[in-house]
């Protein structure tokens, strides 16, 4: 398989070249529904795919997804073994940070815990195969709230983890591997130009210090106009930002690519590549959903047929989970989940439905929900994988990635 950073260097020379314009497409593996239909479209497609996990989703204790990193590793090359796919696909650390593991806040970890625990989920990372680390040490839960990391401050955490994570990697007798850096996030200090830039020019000379020269991030993660509840990419700033990083080797990255309204637009302006994650799980909880909706329909003529209450039964999981109250707006906290508008507990309830995919009562309600509908139907799951994977090729047209193992290989 072809380096990431040989592929991110491909991408610039062929953009310069004016012969193909390519973003590549980090897939968020938020459950099994989703690996799947990535790898699948991945083979289909003929397209590299990176598969982008956060320590919430995967890490030594399993993560909500009940993944580590070998399991969730060993998971997707039995899915390539599946779709007879053996292209480029990455498994990725996404927000490899500080507090960044929802627990770690939770538990108050002290900065010497979550970095000791963060050094030795990298390590793990490592010795599953991961060709791709997000460091992103931009959340500091030592400082007052509100108040963000100086660059400075930013800057000598990036490198002591690059730096933990190429001690470790030469220890085990890795090649080399690829780093994204810095964050789409407001609190991060990173989003205006200024501050920008001046973070590179400081990343650059800490890295060099530390005798780090040639270990520079292929992909530049930076505020491009979406967030979780915004879906209008800004083109115009994008062609900026890669003006900026392209002559290092590097291409801007885009999160919250959700539903966003203008997709054909990254490869365009010059993305190197987007992450997709909520959107996902939107539409595995829709799919879900139509299916409770047949089920429905199948007990009216066959009273017999015991209902799954699959909903019923995700929605209390969600509410128990406590998940939902990350997303509630000011006047929503402290307000009790069956208090909130009917279409807000609906959002929350499929947002935070990837956090509870795993739940025992979850994964029976599900069973039940299929075995009801697998006598008129032929694969209830193969139709929820098919709807995730009509959501994914819809970044593949648009990001121009359809065949495009051709061109890389050429």
């Amino acid at each position: 398989m072809k380096p990431l950073n040989d592929l991110i260097r491909q991408s610039i020379e062929l953009r310069r070249q004016g012969k193909a314009q390519i973003t590549l497409l980090g897939a968020c593996p938020n459950s099994e529904a989703v690996l799947e239909a990535a790898v699948k479209v991945a083979a289909e497609n003929r397209c590299p795919m990176l598969l982008v996990a956060t320590l919430n989703q995967v890490d030594r204790d399993g993560g909500y997804t009940g993944w580590t990193p070998k399991a969730f590793v060993e998971q997707t090359k039995a899915f390539s073994r599946k779709y007879h796919w053996d292209g480029p696909i990455y498994p990725c650390l996404d927000h490899g940070g500080l507090w960044l593991k929802d627990l770690h806040t939770l538990n108050h970890l002290t900065l010497e815990q979550t970095m000791s625990e963060l050094k030795l989920s990298i390590t793990a990372f490592l010795e599953a195969g991961y060709q791709l680390l997000h460091i992103d040490p931009t959340v500091d839960r030592t400082l007052p709230a509100g108040v963000s990391p100086t660059v400075e401050t930013i800057v000598a955490r990036t490198v002591e983890l690059i730096t933990h994570a190429e001690n470790e990697r030469r220890r085990l007798g890795l090649p080399s591997i690829s780093y994204e850096v810095g964050s789409e996030e407001v609190h991060g200090g990173l989003v205006d130009m200024g501050t920008f830039n001046l973070y590179l020019k400081d990343l650059k000379t800490a890295l060099a210090a530390h005798g780090l020269e040639t270990v520079w991030p292929c992909f530049i993660v930076a505020q491009v106009g979406t967030n979780l509840h915004t879906t209008f990419f800004d083109a115009q700033a994008a062609r900026q930002l890669f003006e900026i990083v392209s002559p290092m080797g590097s291409l801007i990255k885009g999160h919250y690519t959700d539903f966003v309204d203008n997709p054909h637009e990254y490869p365009l302006s010059g993305m190197g590549g987007a992450n997709v994650g909520p959107e996902f799980t939107a539409v595995e909880y829709q799919a879900l959903e139509n299916l409770e909706a047949k089920e429905a329909a199948l007990h009216a003529a066959r009273p017999t047929v015991d209902s799954s209450r699959f909903m019923q039964t995700l929605e209390a999981a969600v509410v128990a989970s406590g998940r939902w109250k990350k997303w509630l707006q000011p006047d929503e906290v402290g307000k009790p989940f069956e208090q909130l508008k009917p279409e807000r507990r609906s959002w929350l309830a499929q947002t935070g439905a990837r956090y509870i995919w795993t739940e025992p009562s979850v994964i029976a309600a599900r069973e039940k929900l299929y075995a009801n509908l697998s006598g008129v139907m032929d694969d209830p799951n193969g139709y929820v994988i098919e709807r995730i994977a009509i959501s994914i090729e819809k970044y593949i047209n648009a990001f121009n990635l359809f065949d495009s193992l051709e061109i890389f290989e050429a």
